[in-house]
């Protein structure tokens, strides 16, 4: 990588620091952080009194951006929550085998549509795949965490515990692009709702629907919802995902009504502080693929 290159890195670093957005440098050519991780720390230096992660190690302190970027010609990582934003991923598909597939951005446009709301205008940046991260300003002491396909098909959004690949990074993909000036505008209240986690609610003995399911079925509700509920976060949507899944197959043989699995789950993931809209796709999609993949009891 030439000079100029490594310059311009370190420009973009110090841009988006003199935002107010605490930056990290990833690898060079790359989206992972260029920061050791807990099991090689030495507990030295910065992580003296126990490992410091990426996060809590984003900076705007000029100096220390322009002593780590004068190192190597690092890309340029935004962690997301200490700077207090929440940046909407607009993903392109998934599935390149079909053309029909629709990208981020025209599923949030239709959600925009749906709610009655022209797109934000705010900051932009275009991703190296094609995609489109819009950046957000987040009210003072509003703590959003990570979403994945909470707001619309193909559409994350990156706050606490995230982070974004900023402008002026290089990847084998390409460049990361700023479309307009820096200025994020606040996230709009309809787009808080949606991502705002639910309230916990209160651990207790799990009161499944009355259904008329087998045994074993209810059962494997029981067991699932409990495993749901005790999920440690950042494996919480994963988990849902997981075991309604596993229980979709008691939905596709007639053993358990297919509402009365969701409102079990959802009840077991809003409990562990999933928003109701982050529970019911998840829910939904994992039943969907378990009744269309189940085979016949006899087979199971």
């Amino acid at each position: 990588m030439t000079q100029d290159a490594r310059t311009e890195l370190l420009h973009a670093a110090l841009t988006a620091a003199e935002r107010g957005w605490h930056v990290f440098p990833l690898r060079p050519g790359g989206k992972p952080p260029a920061l050791h991780g807990e099991k090689a720390c030495t507990r030295a230096g910065a992580c003296a009194a126990g490992h410091v992660k990426w996060e809590q190690r984003a900076t705007t302190d000029r100096d220390r951006i322009c002593a780590a970027w004068t190192r190597a010609p690092f890309n340029v990582g935004i962690a997301t929550g200490p700077s207090g934003l929440v940046v909407i991923d607009l993903d392109m598909p998934k599935d390149y085998s079909s053309s029909d597939a629709p990208d981020g951005a025209a599923t949030f446009r239709a959600l925009c549509e749906r709610a009655g709301h022209a797109v934000p205008d705010t900051y932009r940046v275009r991703t190296a795949s094609g995609g489109e991260h819009l950046y957000f300003t987040v009210p003072s002491g509003v703590r959003l965490g990570n979403t994945a396909g909470t707001v619309a098909d193909s559409v994350d959004t990156r706050a606490w515990g995230g982070y974004v690949v900023a402008a002026g990074s290089i990847t084998a993909a390409g460049q990361y692009e700023a479309l307009c000036a820096f200025v994020a505008a606040p996230l709009p209240p309809w787009l808080q709702s949606i991502l705002q986690p639910a309230p916990t609610r209160p651990v207790g003995p799990l009161r499944l629907p009355a259904v008329d399911g087998s045994r074993a079925a209810l059962a494997a509700l029981a067991a699932e919802c409990d495993v749901v509920a005790a999920a440690p976060e950042g494996l919480r949507n994963a988990t849902l995902n997981r075991c309604a899944f596993k229980v979709g197959r008691f939905v596709a043989w007639g053993d358990l009504p297919r509402q009365a699995v969701e409102e079990a789950f959802q009840g077991a993931g809003e409990s562990v502080g999933l928003t109701a809209a982050e529970c019911c796709t998840t829910i939904r999609s994992a039943l969907d693929s378990s009744i269309r993949k189940a085979r016949p009891r006899q087979a199971a």
